[in-house]
C-alpha cells in the first residue's frame, strides 16, 4: 500500500498524460482505485484495458522490468494471466515526468471472468484454484530471468527492517523480524520448493471463467523469490474467515488440485502458520509506512473511514507478534 499522503493526490492529469502513450478511445479514462499503485481503466474500440502507474518513490523501475519479463515468459507458456500491452513507443513501461515527479506506467488487457467469494466456492472451484497456482509454480521452476531479477524475501525483510527503524516503539515487530529471518534461513532451498511466487494470488486477484474452468491472474507487482508454500499461505489467508469444517474442506480440495499439477511436501504444509507470520509482518510494516506523516488539514471522507480500519489492523498484527513460535 502506498503512503496515504500520495493516495490522496488527484492523479487524473497525470493519468491523461500517461495514456497518450497508448491508443485509446477518447474520454474513456476512469479512475478505479489506489492502493500499491494508481489504477485506471479505459477502452480501445470498446475493449477495456487497465492503466497502472506508480510514483518513483513507491516502486522501482528495475522491479517493474523484472515483473514484465516474468509475465511475458508466462504468456509464451500459455499461462492464464493478464499481459502487458506495448505502447506506441514500442515500450512496455513508460516513464513520465509531471510537475517534478516521475511515474512508471504499464497497461494490461482486461481479465475475463468473475471474482469468487470464498464462502460460496464449491469443492471443484477450490481444486481449480489450486491447479492454477500450481501451474504458475511449475512454470516458475524453469524461469531464468535474462536481464532483471525480482527481489527475494531477504530484500523484502531488509526493506521491512528499514521501515521499522523509524518506529522505536515497535519492538515486538522488530523481534518478530529477527525470528522470521532466522527461521527462514534454516529452511532447505531447492528448485522444487523455492522460486518466483506471485505473493498475492487471493480471490481479488484471480478471475474465474466458468466455461473454461480456468482462473486468470492479475497483479504480479508483489512477486518475489520465496518458498512456494508462501504463495499457498497468502492465497488461502481468507480461509481464516470461515468456520473450521469449511476451512479444512477448502484447504483439502485446494491442495488436491495443487498436487495434481505440482508436488509439495506435507512438512511444508504443516508450516503454513509460520509462513503466515512472514506475511503479517510485511503487511504490518507496509501499513506503518502508509500511515506515516498522514495527518492532513482537511481529509476526504473515504480517508476518515479508512484510517480507523488500518489502525485496527495494525493492532491485530501487534497481538500476533506476541504469540509464541
Amino acid at each position: 500500500m502506498m503512503k496515504l499522503k500520495n493516495l490522496v493526490l488527484n492523479t487524473d492529469q497525470v493519468a491523461n498524460a500517461i495514456l497518450k502513450n497508448w491508443n485509446h478511445d477518447e474520454n474513456s479514462l476512469n479512475f478505479w482505485r489506489g492502493s500499491a499503485n494508481y489504477v485506471y481503466f479505459f477502452t480501445l474500440k470498446g475493449d477495456r484495458y487497465w492503466l497502472r502507474f506508480s510514483r518513483k518513490d513507491e516502486n522501482s523501475l528495475e522491479q517493474i522490468k523484472a515483473e514484465i519479463e516474468f509475465l511475458l515468459y508466462l504468456k509464451e507458456n500459455n499461462f492464464s494471466a493478464v499481459y502487458p500491452i506495448i505502447s506506441n513507443n514500442h515500450r512496455y513501461i513508460e516513464v513520465v515526468e509531471d510537475e517534478g515527479e516521475t511515474y512508471y506506467a504499464v497497461v494490461f488487457n482486461k481479465a475475463e471472468g468473475v471474482n469468487l467469494e470464498i464462502e460460496d466456492m464449491t469443492e471443484a472451484e477450490f481444486e481449480c484454484w489450486g491447479k492454477s497456482l500450481a501451474s504458475l509454480h511449475r512454470l516458475s521452476k524453469t524461469f531464468r530471468p535474462k536481464e532483471h531479477v525480482r527481489n527475494s524475501w531477504k530484500q523484502v525483510l531488509e526493506v521491512t527492517s528499514d521501515i521499522l527503524s523509524d518506529f522505536p516503539n515497535e519492538q515486538n515487530a522488530k523481534d518478530e523480524l529477527k525470528k522470521v529471518e532466522k527461521w527462514l534461513k534454516s529452511l532447505p532451498v531447492t528448485n522444487e520448493n523455492y522460486g518466483l511466487i506471485h505473493y498475492d494470488f487471493e480471490l481479488d486477484n484471480v478471475f474465474f471463467n466458468k466455461q473454461s474452468r480456468l482462473f486468470k491472474a492479475i497483479d504480479f507487482d508483489s512477486s518475489m523469490y520465496h518458498w512456494y508454500v508462501m504463495d499457498i499461505a497468502c492465497t488461502l489467508g481468507d480461509l481464516n474467515e470461515l468456520d473450521s469444517p469449511k476451512a479444512e474442506d477448502g484447504l483439502k480440495h485446494f491442495l488436491k488440485g495443487y498436487r495434481s499439477i505440482n508436488g509439495i511436501e506435507e512438512e511444508f504444509i504443516d508450516l503454513l502458520p509460520k509462513f503466515e507470520r512472514f506475511d503479517n509482518l510485511i503487511s504490518f510494516a507496509k501499513l506503518l509506512r502508509s500511515l506515516q506523516d498522514s495527518s492532513f488539514p482537511s481529509e476526504p471522507e473515504w480517508l476518515k473511514r479508512l484510517r480507523p480500519r488500518l489502525l485496527k489492523k495494525c493492532d491485530e498484527y501487534r497481538k500476533g507478534f506476541e504469540k509464541a513460535w
